[in-house]
């Protein structure tokens, strides 16, 4: 069976959809060509460390959400065309000069969907385990006639903590006889970060907003030793509609 390489052109079209596994994949294959297998497994080792470091990174590094999507994939992708360049960029183009043949875009695409695939499934399976094992934390406990909630994630602060929030929304007049409240508290180092529910005119007049302001600073007064933090939020604890610090 005559022997095929990968040009440099198609480690990038590989890489880009498969990531850095892909480029090991495709670059220890031509060293094996290029009768260098002492290089075979260094680059296996190298893509399998590339590949925790950047998919690894995006669930530990701050605000990595604000990076663009193709950020990422573009950086990686340059470097392995670089890499390919610089190691096997010659020998490539003596293997060709001398009529080796090269593996055509195709098997490229292929070899990178089912890299993407390889590291696209494990993400899906740890997030989905992740945010079970989350929600199964999260409960909530009700205070007063009027069953004001405050929910909170079990793994994140303590009930004793919650009950001591609640107690300051007794204190401020928050919790009242008028209308139920419904809250989320988390807690992050040294600041209680309160979600409250409410509705779009919290973020259209200002006179809406002067009773969470002021909310916000008695219960400051109240946790001296914390920093208190509102999320003004509608429907939906995502949709922050107002933060106040």
């Amino acid at each position: 069976m005559e022997k095929k390489i990968y040009t440099e052109r198609v480690i990038w079209t590989g890489t880009f959809l498969g990531g850095p596994l892909v480029t090991g994949y495709l670059m220890a294959e031509n060293f094996k060509v290029l009768n260098e297998p002492e290089k075979v497994k260094r680059t296996w080792i190298f893509s399998i460390i590339a590949t925790i470091i950047i998919f690894g990174g995006l669930f530990i590094i701050p605000n990595i959400e604000k990076v663009p999507n193709y950020l990422i994939p573009l950086l990686y992708t340059s470097l392995a065309y670089f890499l390919a360049q610089y190691y096997q960029g010659e020998k490539i183009k003596a293997f060709i000069s001398n009529g080796g043949l090269t593996y055509k875009w195709s098997r490229a695409l292929v070899i990178g969907l089912i890299g993407a695939i390889i590291i696209i499934l494990p993400i899906i399976v740890f997030t989905f385990l992740t945010t079970t094992v989350s929600s199964l934390a999260v409960t909530s406990k009700t205070y007063g006639t009027m069953k004001h909630e405050i929910a909170y994630d079990k793994t994140n602060i303590s009930e004793i903590e919650i009950d001591n929030v609640a107690s300051g929304f007794i204190q401020t007049g928050f919790f009242d006889l008028a209308e139920t409240k419904y809250t989320f508290v988390k807690k992050k180092n040294n600041i209680y970060e309160v979600s409250i529910s409410c509705n779009n005119t919290v973020s259209e007049t200002p006179e809406a907003l002067e009773p969470f302001i002021q909310l916000k600073k008695d219960m400051q007064k109240l946790f001296p030793s914390k920093k208190i933090v509102f999320n003004l939020v509608v429907d939906n604890l995502d949709n922050i509609v107002k933060k106040i610090e």
